[in-house]
């Protein structure tokens, strides 16, 4: 008797723990997708690429001054005086340091652009996922990275999207 007590006892512990882990609700998100397709994530994105574009132009001139700068100096260097040389040599060196240096400047820049625009996104995805938990009653969100496999009808993506570009259609980077 003591055993089919323990038995039972044992049986209806499972049944409701089991039942109890049955209720929650697990859903996926690409936050990936999310911030490279949202209306401000693909203005940004698309900024930022104006920009480097327009910066590698505008170096990519100033190399080739720099460069013809150097094929003048080596091509005059038996016609000047050692003196005159080593003075426009060391000029076009400041020239090319400064070059190097707005060159790495203007790339830290977009960089910081890139990770600044990423944030704001970022922080305007996680109180509309937080919204979204609350809505609907979920008690996880995995990012679609971190998983092996599972049904498409768990996958609230484009729901996100679709909610970040009502509230976020543009960043107005600048």
């Amino acid at each position: 008797m003591k055993h089919l007590v323990k038995f039972f006892v044992v049986t209806f512990i499972l049944v409701v723990s089991t039942s109890a882990f049955a209720e929650q609700k697990i859903v996926v998100m690409d936050m990936t997708y999310v911030l490279n397709n949202s209306k401000a994530g693909k203005e940004a994105q698309e900024f930022l690429k104006n920009k480097f574009n327009d910066n590698a132009k505008k170096f990519a001139d100033i190399e080739k001054e720099l460069r013809q700068g150097e094929n003048d100096l080596l091509a005059k260097k038996t016609i000047l005086s050692k003196e005159e040389y080593t003075s426009k040599s060391d000029e076009l060196r400041k020239q090319v340091i400064d070059y190097q240096s707005k060159r790495r400047s203007s790339l830290d820049k977009i960089a910081k652009q890139r990770a600044e625009a990423r944030e704001t996104l970022v922080n305007k995805v996680k109180p509309l996922v937080d919204d979204y938990i609350k809505e609907n009653g979920i008690s996880l969100v995995i990012d679609k990275k971190n998983m092996v496999g599972g049904r498409t009808e768990y996958d609230i993506t484009t729901i996100i999207v679709e909610k970040l570009n009502k509230e976020l259609p543009s960043l107005n980077l600048k």
